[in-house]
């Protein structure tokens, strides 16, 4: 498998590197956030970690583009900061997990491994619904015919919520299905991939599927379609 590590501090970008790469991972890597915009776009990658202040191109941007242009791969971000705000930033851009500054390197090849095991969905089987389908066996979803991009997390929140539809799933319910190996995943993290997901397949917010139920949880609010 092939990581890409963006980060411009020298010392711990070569100290991941190396760890990565006793676990047996191809590793790319680069301090410049001009070389890793390319990198994360030209290259054929299983994961990305990405640190969020990197010079010339700021990490949050780099996530965007890669995510604009259809690029799906786990990516984990790198943030000096401890504020709530760096965090939302980098998931908002399309970040899949987050890891704070300074850290131990076996928790990150930890949470490496966690995301990568988690990015290849579980079940086999086509959910139906008015205007939205989900195949969970290829992760496509289709609004209205047309085909939507989602990252392997964003689809973790869709696919639980629709394979209970009209069930109140809590937070820490759904929390626990997206990280099951971390206890100390924060649930507001939960509140951007709801965001990001119902951006994508309610952009004009005329189906609503996603209901928001004040101190219980989240819905997915359409019917599932019955062969006849």
């Amino acid at each position: 498998m092939r990581i890409l590590v963006i980060e411009d501090e020298p010392q711990l970008r070569e100290q991941v590197a190396a760890r990565l790469q006793t676990e047996g991972y191809v590793v790319d890597q680069t301090g410049d956030g001009t070389e890793g915009k390319f990198l994360a776009e030209e290259l054929p990658l299983d994961l990305a970690i990405i640190d969020l202040g990197l010079p010339n191109v700021d990490g949050s941007e780099i996530i965007k583009h890669v995510r604009t242009i259809g690029r799906n791969y786990p990516i984990i971000i790198l943030t000096a900061r401890s504020s709530w705000d760096e965090k939302v930033r980098g998931l908002e851009a399309g970040a899949d997990d987050y890891i704070t500054k300074p850290f131990h390197i076996e928790e990150l090849i930890a949470r490496v491994r966690a995301v990568i095991r988690r990015s290849g969905g579980w079940s086999a089987s086509t959910l139906d619904f008015d205007g939205l389908s989900i195949d969970t066996q290829s992760h496509r979803v289709t609004v209205d015919e047309n085909s939507m991009t989602l990252t392997a997390y964003e689809f973790r929140v869709l696919e639980y919520l629709a394979i209970n539809a009209g069930k109140v799933i809590s937070k820490s319910e759904l929390t626990e299905h997206i990280y099951p190996d971390d206890e100390d995943r924060d649930s507001n993290v939960l509140e951007v991939f709801i965001r990001r997901v119902r951006k994508k397949i309610d952009p004009d917010n005329t189906k609503m599927p996603i209901e928001t139920l004040r101190g219980q949880g989240y819905r997915f609010a359409l019917t599932r379609k019955t062969s006849d």
